[in-house]
């Protein structure tokens, strides 16, 4: 597994990380043992960053990092970098209630659920776009910090805009943000700025809710729990995180044109994971999984030859004729 320097924090993180979504809700039944055996075969991979939060399954996706974690204490590997995620547990998702007071429980709350006395890392969880114009939420976050309860902090957000405005806070260490075949908008200006001021990158929805897979079509079916059914308009939170914003028959398209281009031996998938990590400034890429098949998959995209350029000349055709009039100002 290759390491990438997880911009200004010193951090040496794998390419790869582990987005544990998926083990905590919102993509249909969890199988727990599948769900330890997924953290643990990531781990023996030598996956070094997990990325969480509060509200993925009530805590349920912490607890289970955390039980992993505990029952492979002593075992003479270095601990991976746990990220969470906390705000979406507030009231209601206004900018005035990102306070000191509000945000510090639920800060509390993840050092219980994690088993940790020290977070590694806390992002704002894709809070409203006020959020960053307002230095008070990024004062409160350093004054977090300051009480011994986090390392460092960062956000999550849903548009480019956001991770611009977050660049302009000093104590944001990262940025994670939409970034795939169907989300090229970073791609224009924001990638360039976070290199330049040495913010990490880390890259969600890498297979577009798998829709990138290729192994998906009209007939495709999904649990009522899954947010692949019931957030395909935006129902719960933003449309954008469900097949990244993408109307499915026309995502089901641009797979067909891009299932011409998978290398010999490799998955769509892979592909599809091995086009981001094209990008140097990506600090480190999280596919969610749910059982061991599925880390091994992601993990070895890593082991992919580089694209050529003919490819990713050709993705990008895809997506400016396809994807873009749907996405790419939205978000």
């Amino acid at each position: 597994m290759r390491m990438r320097l997880f911009g200004r924090t010193g951090w040496q993180i794998s390419e790869v990380g582990f987005g544990a979504w998926a083990i905590g809700a919102g993509w249909g039944p969890v199988n727990e043992s599948d769900s330890i055996a997924a953290l643990n075969e990531a781990l023996d991979r030598n996956v070094n960053f997990l990325d969480t939060a509060d509200g993925y399954g009530d805590h349920t996706s912490e607890r289970l990092i955390a039980r992993v974690l505990k029952d492979r204490k002593g075992n003479g590997r270095k601990p991976p970098i746990v990220a969470t995620k906390i705000g979406r547990r507030l009231p209601q998702q206004q900018a005035a209630l990102f306070t000191y007071a509000n945000l510090t429980p639920f800060v509390d709350a993840c050092i219980k659920n994690l088993s940790v006395d020290v977070l590694d890392l806390v992002q704002l969880h894709c809070p409203p776009t006020e959020v960053f114009y307002r230095p008070e939420v990024f004062d409160a976050m350093a004054r977090i910090q300051r009480d011994g309860k986090i390392r460092h902090y960062g956000v999550s957000v849903e548009k480019v805009e956001e991770g611009i405005k977050a660049l302009e806070f000093p104590g944001v260490v990262s940025v994670q943000i939409i970034f795939n075949m169907f989300r090229q908008r970073p791609l224009d200006l924001f990638l360039k700025l976070a290199k330049e001021r040495q913010v990490a990158v880390i890259a969600r929805v890498p297979l577009a809710s798998g829709m990138l897979t290729g192994k998906f079509t009209a007939q495709s079916k999904f649990d009522p729990q899954d947010h692949r059914q019931f957030n395909r308009h935006g129902e719960s939170f933003d449309v954008g995180e469900t097949f990244a914003g993408v109307p499915y028959e026309e995502g089901l398209a641009a797979v067909e044109e891009i299932r011409e281009l998978v290398p010999i031996g490799a998955t769509m998938a892979q592909l599809a994971l091995r086009w981001i990590l094209m990008h140097d400034t990506i600090s480190v890429v999280i596919p969610g999984a749910k059982n061991p098949d599925q880390v091994r998959m992601n993990v070895s995209a890593a082991e992919l030859a580089a694209l050529t350029p003919e490819t990713m000349s050709w993705i990008r055709s895809i997506y400016e004729r396809r994807i873009k009039p749907a996405v790419h100002q939205r978000w």
